[in-house]
């Protein structure tokens, strides 16, 4: 699977957030987006998904060469891209389990449902693999649990679901040193076993240097300013944004 970014533009009441972008991710590719708050990043993620507040005035977005922008929102995950929210938010009434379970059931509804004691089993496995207690599994999604708990549990969806390619909005956020570097190994067992490819949008080079991304954007006012390896997040952190856009 390749997702490709083709002279997008967007606004929002009125004001135009991304102003020709373009950004190609395949299956397998891991990715870095990086950018100061308010450059766009944040917008990109909602608009690959179609969120109804972005308007798409030019451009296009392809999956394999076919346009999604006219797709619902379920579509789009159906094809199997994932998003991994910035901010997740509390799923009132709706366990880890039944949620996991209902997604995968829906990605493939003919296909044959895993024994309900194995799934909870691995489900639980996977909670102590990320130091997240098993009470999650029946515990309503993200229900009194911290930002970095949560950021944790769109780990363990993603894990689950085995998606093509996973948009990860600031995963990194809200962690402290040993659940960065927790989050930071499952993505890699993710991409090594499942051949996920993944869109890491973040403001700093710490992910990025426990997840190896083989090309780095860097976004300024809605647009790429500059591409390169891995060796752009760290010129980044050592010149700031300013000089090294301008150089």
């Amino acid at each position: 699977m390749e997702i490709q970014i083709k002279d997008l533009k967007v606004e929002v009441e009125g004001e135009e957030i991304l102003k020709g972008l373009n950004l190609t991710v395949k299956e397998g590719e891991v990715v870095g987006l990086m950018g100061r708050n308010g450059s766009g990043k944040s917008t990109l993620a909602k608009v690959i998904f179609g969120h109804p507040d972005y308007e798409i005035t030019h451009g296009d977005i392809l999956v394999d060469g076919e346009s999604i922008i006219d797709m619902d929102t379920d579509e789009i995950a159906r094809l199997g891209i994932f998003l991994g929210f910035q901010s997740p938010n509390a799923i009132p009434g709706v366990s880890l389990n039944n949620l996991i379970r209902t997604a995968v059931h829906a990605k493939d509804p003919d296909g044959k449902m895993e024994n309900a004691i194995k799934f909870i089993r691995r489900l639980k496995s996977q909670l102590g693999d990320l130091d997240l207690s098993e009470e999650f599994v029946n515990r309503p999604v993200n229900e009194n649990a911290s930002g970095g708990e949560r950021k944790k549990l769109e780990m363990v969806q993603l894990y689950n679901l085995q998606s093509k390619l996973a948009i990860l909005d600031e995963i990194d956020s809200g962690l402290d040193i040993d659940a960065l570097k927790q989050v930071a190994e499952t993505i890699n067992n993710i991409n090594q076993e499942k051949g996920t490819g993944f869109l890491l949008v973040t403001h700093y080079n710490r992910l990025l240097t426990h997840v190896k991304p083989s090309k780095i954007y860097l976004m300024a006012d809605g647009q790429i300013k500059k591409s390169g390896g891995p060796e752009l997040a760290v010129q980044l952190e050592e010149q700031g944004y300013d000089n090294l856009i301008a150089n």
